[in-house]
């Protein structure tokens, strides 16, 4: 069977390139219906990454976050019409470090391509099934899973129970952890610290809102998390080292083309402990699934993350679509009718 995929071949041109899907495997077919456009996919479509890694990618079919129905199973285990959310990391071979971090692993929109095809067939280990959530919550599902992949291991790492938190950033990443710190500590403050005002109005569940330059300097967090990215996050982590409290745990989760500066003298005189954590694995995507298909408040939360829904029907949509995601505040998500 004939697919097309609609791949970046330089920044702000999509071409369309023809494969042959082998529908005799055991893996399950599957039509993307919803896509949801990630900061790394904005870089990519405008050029924002360093030119020789460009050189080296492209052409390359962007997304990595997106959930879709399932057209045919050669194993039988899922039936035609079942939807299920699409896995963009494909685990490499080394054994001793999680499937997101191994040297070999490859990730959809980056070193493989994502989800921007008629159709794809993936093997049962990146596909995970839903029912109950909307088809646009379920486009975000890898999102929250990377929020969860962190979340699980800060509380994994903690010697104390921490009594306030605070998050660094006032986007989608920091929005999510802050809905997720509230859903696994609910009795533990939360301060959302970023620079937008008008964003911040949606945190209205966590205790205190302010924007950087409101930040006393004095330590008085147990923990935080940065969520920020690109140069911005070094005042960030600054921010941080300075107003966490001794022994506390700082989660980097930003990502920075650049490097940028950390006070190292005053991450010793405190005792911090700085852990990066991104992407996620299988077991964050089961559990994504399953907290917002229980949980109706958490849903409807993280459902407050799509800013925008966009039909896509061909390639001028498409374009449409990455130059409105510059636009919104939080997330756009591509209805994929291609």
């Amino acid at each position: 069977m004939i697919n097309v995929q609609y791949k970046l071949t330089s920044p702000l041109t999509l071409e369309t390139f023809c494969e042959n899907i082998d529908l005799n495997s055991e893996d399950v077919l599957i039509r993307p219906e919803t896509l949801s456009v990630c900061k790394a996919d904005i870089r990519y479509y405008f050029g924002l990454r360093n030119a020789k890694l460009l050189k080296r990618r492209l052409p390359l079919t962007l997304i990595h976050e997106a959930s879709g129905e399932v057209l045919h199973d050669g194993s039988g285990m899922l039936e035609q019409g079942d939807r299920v959310v699409l896995l963009p990391n494909i685990p490499g071979a080394s054994a001793g470090y999680g499937e997101n971090y191994r040297l070999d692993s490859k990730f959809r929109s980056s070193r493989a391509d994502g989800f921007m095809q008629e159709m794809i067939c993936l093997p049962h280990s990146q596909v995970v099934p839903y029912r109950l959530m909307k088809k646009e919550n379920a486009a975000v599902t890898e999102f929250v899973s990377v929020g969860i992949h962190a979340v699980s291991h800060y509380m994994g790492s903690l010697k104390r129970k921490p009594g306030h938190i605070a998050v660094w950033g006032d986007g989608g990443l920091g929005y999510c952890v802050c809905c997720l710190l509230r859903y696994f500590l609910p009795e533990t403050s939360i301060t959302s610290i970023g620079v937008h005002r008008r964003k911040q109005e949606m945190f209205q569940f966590v205790d205190e809102c302010l924007t950087a330059d409101e930040v006393s300097g004095e330590p008085v967090y147990d923990d935080a998390f940065e969520c920020v990215g690109g140069q911005a996050s070094g005042n960030a982590i600054a921010q941080m080292i300075d107003t966490v409290l001794p022994e506390g745990i700082l989660m980097l989760m930003g990502v920075s083309e650049e490097p940028v500066p950390i006070n190292t003298r005053m991450v010793l005189e405190k005792g911090l402990t700085m852990i990066g954590r991104s992407r996620s694995a299988r077991e964050d995507f089961v559990k994504a699934v399953e907290i917002m298909e229980n949980n109706r408040m958490f849903s409807d939360r993280i459902g407050m993350l799509i800013s925008d829904v966009m039909e896509i029907r061909n390639m001028n949509d498409m374009h449409k679509a990455f130059r409105q995601s510059r636009a919104v505040d939080f997330k756009l998500v591509m209805d994929w009718n291609v």
